[in-house]
């Protein structure tokens, strides 16, 4: 199966509020793929509907091929889910908790339950009730980790975590997904996203904004140069494609070295590069716009066509 969601024209109103809008979403077998907006974008939603909690009111969502709705319980054995904020049982422990969520999908693998144990550094022997919000974010993490399941539905998942665990977290779903497991990630933490996905679904007010390959999302978007250059370069100032030019003299640097820096679009970097080159290349660093940069660069775009067409209504 190429697609483990494909999710197509998915409407959902609540009263008056119109939570998704047509949304598109295709999750391809084993890859992590990021589904980023903000509050409000649709994004819970959406994982409500894929998980059999709500129904949608039109269009088509499909989780290994099957109508999430009609065949929640069958498909929940096949999947693990981390939400944002985690409620537990108070009064059991760490480790029955994580034994009871594992229960209700695919059951745990056993040696992987306890080398994350370790690797998290959770005491469950430790009531719920006691625990810290990162802590019972660990429970969950685990319990989804460990378990035997397909498909991961992480929602926020290293809520309360520190760095450290946070580490730890993208170590393990990469070991997941080396064995085949498909994980959805939504998160507002970039660069977390950045890390770990293949592809990336961008959405804004119950649509789908942009989706596909890093890589793809990056084609034709701005890249950022910066280099020192040991004269003064000719022809970049009115150059196709180079916006946001600055050429300063290099600090603590010999006379006439100059500091460059630029945006440039994909098609025009060689001839930006041969003006560079000409004059000499003392260092340079060349970066293609980060997963932020594209996040912020979709929603300025999607409120510019928006501003357009109300002024043209």
């Amino acid at each position: 199966m190429d697609n483990v969601i494909d999710v197509v024209g998915l409407t959902k109103r609540f009263g008056r509020t119109r939570a998704l809008d047509g949304l598109d979403l295709r999750v391809r077998a084993g890859r992590v793929h990021g589904f980023l907006g903000p509050n409000g974008a649709g994004k819970s939603t959406t994982i409500r509907v894929l998980l059999g909690l709500i129904r949608a009111d039109g269009g088509t969502a499909r989780l290994f091929g099957e109508d999430p709705w009609r065949r929640a319980v069958a498909l929940h054995e096949r999947l693990a889910y981390v939400p944002g904020d985690v409620a537990l049982w108070p009064n059991l422990t760490g480790g029955q908790c994580i034994d009871v969520l594992a229960s209700a999908g695919s059951g745990l693998d056993e040696s992987r339950r306890a080398d994350l144990i370790e690797r998290f550094a959770l005491d469950v022997t430790k009531k719920a009730d006691d625990y810290s919000k990162g802590n019972r974010q660990k429970v969950a993490l685990i319990a989804a980790l460990a378990s035997r399941a397909d498909l991961l539905v992480l929602d926020e998942p290293t809520s309360g975590l520190d760095p450290l665990m946070e580490e730890v977290f993208q170590e393990s779903v990469r070991e997941r997904v080396n064995e085949g497991v498909t994980v959805l990630l939504s998160s507002h933490i970039l660069a977390e996203v950045e890390s770990l996905s293949h592809d990336v679904t961008i959405i804004r007010a119950g649509r789908t904004l942009r989706s596909g390959g890093l890589d793809e999302l990056r084609r034709g978007s701005r890249i950022k140069v910066h280099a020192r250059t040991h004269g003064e370069p000719d022809g970049l100032a009115g150059m196709a494609g180079v916006g946001n030019l600055e050429i300063t003299p290099a600090d603590g640097a010999a006379p006439g070295e100059r500091d460059v820096r630029f945006d440039v679009g994909d098609a025009d970097l060689d001839r930006a590069m041969a003006a560079l080159v000409a004059v000499g290349v003392g260092s340079l660093t060349v970066r293609p716009p980060s997963l932020d940069e594209l996040f912020l660069s979709s929603y300025e775009t999607a409120e510019d066509t928006s501003d357009a067409t109300v002024g043209a209504s």
